[in-house]
């Protein structure tokens, strides 16, 4: 690992993020709330730290798999520290952890905020709040490899370690062409809610901000009450369904803009749909038939507010219609279950992704069968396709650590004083980048009343759930470090490009090889005669033997050029 590389990619990630910075300092200039200057200092220091880094160190190749894992996680550190920044020049948080906490919930998509007055901040704390959610949506890299041409050399090794799911989806050949395909989905979907809103009877402040927390499914509002601020039927059904988009695969919205829907095809989304409307029907039922409060507010708005609440929690978005900690025990341990399975791979929301519940019920399945079968040959299935042993093992591997890093979560919250439902609902709710839990972190609560070690176990959860467990973990795992060095030697560079002319050389003569073998293979079609005699039984041998490369020939055969 050539650490000057990692240095280079996040230097070139925070002028990035100084260009976000500029467009909220530009949002502060405009209304004037004071927060200005503030927001001018913030961008320059994070500029400078970026142009000074990427100053000091270049590219020498092709970026690792090692190097991806380590850029990818060190980059979303370093955006959740600098971003930190306005929260703290502007004196709306006074602590660092608490400014930290923020920074990271907002560029992970979780919605867990500090504040409890969301609508006494200045408009340029409130814009850049939403923004960086919006931003963390689709992935600061995946931005970056559209954007900035150097990331497509290794782009496909932080694509990997940064796109939810267990197997990112290429659009095109091009990890950049990709990139660029899921941000233009991504931005015209954004666009199109924002006029949805207006059109419902939102500002255009309103609209455009909810929008960016929409389509992350990160779910910060500019309001105290979150989406049951804008209590109109209307805008809630729109966010209802653009929550929903923001929580499909995104490469099905491309396929289906290109005029070739695929959802129907797609298991993980029948699956995830299925889960999603058996929720919402059966909280319905527990609203409509055991509660007291929907027998004034009616059918309708019972049916509306279970709809909204599976959807936003079952995406991971945390918008809020009505304080669900007032609905029977029952409809809230369904959204602690939804709150776990999260959106689908390839999409923005959080949680395991509901790909890999759908393999792990389809392996119980496979597993049921082959008690009653020993002797059959059954394997696990997505739509078609056969998953291979790696594939299963890994997403076993990843749901074990999932459930393990919450339970050490809430127990590590549980320790610092927190109660036992809280300390679930906040595990939950941070390593599944979801916003609202249960307890004194539940609908209408906030987390700003936590101790600051209680915030840096929150900050780390958030991380891992936004960044698939695996690629955090592996920065505390010594062989990602094992022969680590700033820069490459002189010495190293001859061995690398020796390695590479001695590959090169081989691949020429073994192209040079084919050539001949096919070469040889049309004269002897050309010179052949035509013959009524059977052919002997070596013949088809001897024949399939001469088309072969020379080393995969049986032993026994010479060697015809």
């Amino acid at each position: 690992m050539i650490l000057q590389h990692l240095v280079h990619v996040v230097s070139l990630i925070l002028v990035a993020l100084g260009a976000g910075l500029a467009a909220a300092t530009a949002i502060a200039a405009g209304y004037g709330d004071g927060d200005f200057v503030a927001f001018v200092a913030s961008t320059i220091i994070v500029v400078a730290a970026g142009l000074l880094g990427r100053r000091d160190t270049r590219l020498e190749r092709d970026i690792s798999v090692r190097e991806g894992y380590a850029v990818v996680s060190l980059s979303w550190l370093a955006i959740g520290v600098f971003g930190a920044l306005p929260y703290l020049f502007t004196g709306v948080i006074d602590s660092p952890v608490q400014a930290l906490f923020e920074s990271v919930s907002g560029f992970t998509t979780t919605g867990a905020t500090v504040f409890s007055d969301i609508e006494s901040l200045p408009h340029g704390i409130l814009f850049w709040r939403n923004f960086t959610q919006w931003i963390g949506g689709m992935g600061i890299i995946v931005l970056g490899i559209a954007v900035l041409p150097f990331l497509g050399v290794g782009g496909m090794q932080l694509f990997r370690a940064e796109v939810p799911g267990p197997t990112p989806e290429r659009l095109q050949p091009r990890i950049t062409q990709t990139a660029k395909l899921l941000w233009y989905v991504y931005l015209g979907l954004t666009a199109a809610e924002a006029g949805l809103f207006m059109v419902g009877g939102m500002g255009p402040f309103d609209a455009v901000t909810h929008a960016f927390t929409t389509m992350s499914t990160g779910g910060f509002s500019t309001r105290n009450a979150s989406m049951a601020a804008f209590n109109t039927p209307f805008i809630q059904y729109v966010t209802i369904a653009f929550m929903y988009l923001a929580g499909v695969n995104f490469a099905l919205h491309f396929r289906a803009m290109s005029g070739r829907p695929r959802y129907f095809q797609d298991a993980e989304w029948r699956f995830f749909t299925a889960v999603v409307v058996g929720a919402t029907a059966l909280i319905a039922l527990l609203l409509l038939l055991t509660s007291d409060i929907y027998s004034t507010l009616g059918f309708e708005r019972g049916l509306r507010d279970a709809l909204f609440q599976a959807v936003s929690l079952g995406t991971t978005t945390g918008y809020v219609s009505y304080d669900y900690e007032l609905w029977p025990f029952a409809a809230q341990f369904i959204l602690l279950m939804l709150m776990f399975m999260g959106g689908m791979s390839g999409s923005t929301g959080g949680g395991m992704k509901a790909v890999r519940l759908y393999v792990l019920h389809r392996h119980g399945l496979t597993a049921l069968k082959k008690s009653l079968h020993p002797r059959a040959i059954i394997l696990t299935r997505v739509g078609r396709l056969a998953l291979e042993d790696d594939v299963l093992n890994g997403i076993l591997a990843f749901i074990l650590l999932y459930i393990t890093l919450f339970v050490a979560g809430a127990l590590a919250l549980t320790a610092f004083g927190t109660d036992l439902l809280t300390s679930i609902g906040a595990s939950a709710s941070a390593i599944g980048n979801i916003g609202p839990g249960l307890g004194d972190v539940g609908a209408v609560d906030n987390f700003g009343w936590m101790d600051p070690a209680s915030h840096l176990v929150l900050v780390f959860l958030m991380l891992a759930g936004r960044l698939e467990i695996l690629t955090v973990l592996l920065l505390f795992h010594p062989d990602l470090w094992k022969r680590a060095r700033f820069g490459v030697t002189p010495g190293h560079l001859a061995a690398a490009e020796a390695a590479e002319e001695v590959a090169l050389a081989a691949a020429r003569t073994a192209r040079e090889r084919a050539e001949a073998l096919e070469r040889a293979a049309r004269a002897a079609e050309a010179e052949a005669e035509p013959t009524e005699a059977l052919p002997s039984p070596g013949d088809g041998a001897q024949q399939l033997d001469e088309q072969l490369p020379v080393g995969d020939r049986q032993p026994d055969q010479p060697d015809r050029q």
